[in-house]
């Protein structure tokens, strides 16, 4: 009897931190016991990892066992500890090689039977062992596809405890999954089958779609049922360039914590498109949990699009809680359990009718909401948070004859993405030198000095600055989107063309 270590990672938020784990197989009074602040799935494995065991055909050693996961101090939570405690174990009861098991990483919930079950958040598990090198990590065949997305990792998928136990003992390379176990084999990630050409009637909406694609800029649009507002949201993404692989595996980390990702590939290469429903609470916007705190729908949008249709709809504390992830791109979640950090860059896209009866006056028909209901209404958008947008459109009603006639003015959503790309390479090579890769990006400092438009350019902002139209985070927005549409157009700086477009985008809203 002796003392064996190995390795496993315990995951808090999207952060991997390394766990050694440790078995002490001595004397004293049978039975398993477990330090090292487990939650109550965590201490179940007890159960779990003995009768896996026993019917995997291995004795059990009939002693006392305790088991410490260390560091002691860090809350421990969910299943995928149970390998690790398993082949530590055995290693100490010397069914397997204590050395073999040392310097490997092992992550899976085992079934009763011996079966080693898929678990979440094994990218970012694995993200975080490969901050310590060249490392071995053995997974549930199910989780294989997802772990060898993490470059320079020797990824050994297991399918049951006997398989694990056997190659440990021989020492020869992984054994194959078990076919019946394996998942079918990725796929690429397909085009989204919407297209911006579905979209007609509204022109200016779709030039504002283009410069937020190609920015990275936040949108409000504000307009009567109908007239295709969420059309639009839901075609945003298809403007936006595929995520370049850091971006990805960012992405499919948080969407791997919240047992989402695709069933069609592992990896994410398209910007996500969030749209919560309006009953949504603060915890599902922001992320939140009792016992293990998830990411909510701020940073599942991350790197994407959170859509928020029918906003006034939304409770006013919930819109609110937009306002810091808006401004730093993270939201940290602090419960009784410890505080959680999670990355939230997103684009915000807000829809609303003008009123709770959205009837448009335009089109002859009688609005029953007196001035007060309708400033209620909007109010709802609190003007923090609305201050935080960059582009306000005002969606009207098309007649048949506006239909018809721009029609031969509808673009596809690749030929608009083509526009956007060439856009976004422009800014990347003008932020070369810096961490930013868009123009919403770029932190306010940086826009008043190295990035500050010509004297001529800045006229129409600093009149709107004067008097009082325009607030100081209100001109950093402008000043943003008149870099894009610089970009854009092909310009090395905005001249007074773009800053009185974007001015013009900032203050278009008329309810």
């Amino acid at each position: 009897m002796a003392v064996a270590r190995t390795r496993s990672v315990a995951l808090v938020g999207v952060t991997g931190r390394i766990v050694e784990v440790e078995a002490d197989v001595g004397n004293g009074l049978a039975g398993i016991h477990l330090i090292g602040l487990p939650d109550a799935a965590l201490s179940e494995a007890r159960d779990r990892v003995r009768s896996a065991v026993v019917n995997s055909n291995y004795p059990w050693p009939d002693a006392r066992i305790i088991v410490s996961l260390f560091p002691a101090s860090l809350p421990k939570r969910g299943s995928q500890f149970d390998l690790a405690i398993a082949v530590s174990i055995m290693a100490a009861a010397g069914v397997v090689p204590a050395g073999r098991i040392a310097e490997t990483f092992f992550l899976g919930e085992l079934g009763l039977d011996g079966r080693i079950r898929p678990v979440r958040g094994v990218l970012p598990s694995i993200l975080g062992a490969a901050q310590h090198g060249d490392v071995t990590v053995v997974v549930p065949s199910a989780n294989s596809a997802e772990a060898v997305l993490v470059p320079d990792v020797k990824v050994v998928p297991i399918a049951h405890l006997r398989q694990l136990v056997e190659w440990l003992r021989k020492g020869d390379e992984p054994p194959e999954p078990e076919i019946d176990d394996c998942e079918d084999p990725p796929v690429p990630t397909t085009e989204p089958v919407a297209d911006l050409a579905d979209v007609v009637g509204q022109p200016v909406a779709r030039r504002a779609l283009e410069i937020c694609a190609a920015g990275g800029h936040n949108l409000w649009m504000l307009g009567p049922p109908g007239t295709g507002k969420t059309l639009l949201a839901e075609r945003l993404p298809t403007l936006l360039p595929a995520l370049e692989l850091d971006h990805a595996l960012e992405v499919t980390a948080i969407h791997s914590v919240a047992g989402l990702l695709p069933s069609n590939g592992p990896l994410m290469s398209r910007p996500p498109f969030v749209s919560p429903h309006h009953t949504a609470t603060a915890a599902a916007i922001i992320g939140g949990g009792s016992t293990t705190v998830r990411p909510g729908a701020v940073s599942l949008a991350h790197r994407g699009v959170l859509f928020m249709d029918e906003a006034p709809e939304f409770p006013r504390h919930v819109l609110d809680s937009l306002r810091q992830p808006l401004e730093s791109g993270r939201v940290t979640v602090s419960r009784s359990i410890g505080s959680v950090t999670f990355p939230a860059r997103f684009m915000l896209v807000l829809a609303a009718n003008p009123c709770p009866c959205a009837q448009a006056e335009d089109q002859g028909e009688t609005c029953k909401c007196s001035p007060t209901i309708k400033r209620r209404y909007l109010g709802r958008l609190s003007g923090p948070l609305l201050d935080r947008v960059d582009m306000k459109v005002t969606v009207a009603r098309s007649s048949r004859r506006e239909l018809m006639a721009d029609r031969q003015f509808v673009e596809t959503s690749k030929t608009v993405a083509e526009r956007v790309q060439a856009a976004r390479e422009r800014a990347t090579k003008r932020l070369a030198d810096t961490p930013w890769r868009t123009n919403a990006e770029i932190p306010s400092s940086l826009l008043h000095s190295d990035y500050r438009p010509p004297s001529a350019a800045m006229k129409p902002m600093t009149s709107c600055l004067d008097s009082g139209t325009l607030t100081a985070r209100g001109l950093d927005r402008v000043v943003r989107v008149s870099w894009t549409l610089a970009d854009l157009a092909g310009k090395p700086s905005p001249g007074e063309e773009e800053t009185t477009a974007a001015l013009s985008f900032w203050l278009g809203v008329k309810s």
